[in-house]
């Protein structure tokens, strides 16, 4: 698609925009240099978290593993430890999966081009586009939710931005504006405007740097960009969670890699909506039986009185009812489990939703 913008236009946009970012552009801790590794971490960490909440997690991460080397060669429990709590834990493998690429396919070196920074695992268009502008100053857009709003609200955009095929339509009309000297300059500042006066919710495209291009605020039809089909409502998935507690502390089960959580540590699920029996009673009974059939032992659980748990992730809400029984610590040999006292919870890489679990049971000061 070719933006109907005259020359001049274009270098009045960039330059108003560019001027602004220069005066107002937010302070974070990965803008302070271009490394590429921390440019990947931040935007690795920043996807589906807020600002604020990445921060700390990104200071401390880079504690622990300074460089693209350190971070390759870590132990992969290290890394999913250090990324708990910011959630979408798939991110923290590919995270380390393209370390090791980098280390072993680029002699420690990042590839600067987009296309070759998307060999890397877990690197898509946005963040590619992302790391070869900041990092390498490449004319490449870096195209995320923020980018679809202002560019939706500036250009009166009306394609479904929920749709594969809208990405090529923005992306032909950024490549029109970027600016070709700060392209990582360009894209940040689109993601700083989009956090400030083109956000969301309660927008002010009055006082934004470029009111005088926002066709959407000239039109007065700013709410009605981007176009985006609504989600689905999440499903309810209800679950027993099966505290068992020995001597030696909490049964925790590793989850399996693939899948939801992959490979961290929970009290063992059962689905209910699986369960053929109707009553609590009855469900207890055959909860016990699928435990006893997984580990060979058998265990009478009771209602831990405790308020239903929910958590809600992106496309599913777990309804999880607490669920007990104590037990001598049996053999865990060919099970991916473990025991684990109160005092050790804070070495074991635990999902959220099981901090809720030990919040409801008021164990080890979760919150």
């Amino acid at each position: 698609m070719v933006l109907d913008w005259s020359t001049e236009k274009i270098k009045a946009f960039r330059r108003a925009l560019l001027d602004w970012y220069d005066q107002e552009k937010r302070d974070l801790p990965w803008r302070r240099d271009h490394d590429p590794y921390h440019v990947l971490l931040s935007e690795t960490m920043l996807q589906q978290t807020q600002v604020a909440t990445v921060i700390p997690y990104y200071e401390h991460f880079l504690q622990l593993f300074p460089t693209v080397a350190a971070l390759a060669k870590a132990p992969e429990a290290q890394v999913m430890k250090a990324w708990e709590g910011l959630g979408y834990y798939s991110r923290a493998r590919h995270l380390q999966l393209a370390a090791k690429q980098v280390v072993l396919d680029f002699g420690g070196l990042f590839p600067e081009t987009a296309a070759e920074l998307r060999t890397l695992a877990g690197i898509g268009p946005y963040t590619a586009g992302a790391i070869a502008s900041i990092a390498f100053n490449q004319p490449e857009p870096a195209i995320d939710g923020n980018a679809f709003r202002v560019f939706a609200r500036l250009l009166k955009i009306d394609a479904d931005i929920t749709r594969p095929q809208t990405r090529q339509v923005f992306d032909d009309l950024i490549r029109q504006l970027i600016d070709p000297q700060r392209p990582g300059d360009f894209n940040q500042a689109i993601m700083d405007l989009g956090s400030s006066y083109m956000r969301a919710k309660d927008p002010d495209p009055a006082h934004s740097p470029l009111a005088a291009f926002d066709q959407s605020y000239l039109s007065d039809t700013v709410l009605d960009y981007p176009v985006k089909s609504k989600k689905k409502p999440p499903v309810v998935i209800p679950y027993f969670a099966l505290v068992v507690h020995s001597p030696q502390g909490y049964l925790l089960m590793q989850r399996p890699r693939t899948g939801m959580l992959g490979d961290l540590w929970m009290f063992p699920l059962v689905d209910r909506s699986a369960l053929p029996a109707a009553s609590l009673t009855a469900q207890l009974t055959e909860a016990a039986a699928q435990f006893a059939a997984e580990t060979g032992v058998q265990l009478p659980f009771t209602d831990a009185g405790k308020p239903l748990v929910k958590h809600t992730f992106t496309h599913q809400q777990w309804q999880l009812t607490l669920i007990e029984a104590a037990s001598p610590a049996f053999d865990l040999a060919v099970l991916p489990a473990r025991w684990v006292a109160e005092a050790d919870l804070a070495t074991v890489a635990l999902p959220t939703v099981q901090k809720k679990l030990f919040k409801a049971l008021a164990v080890g000061g979760m919150k």
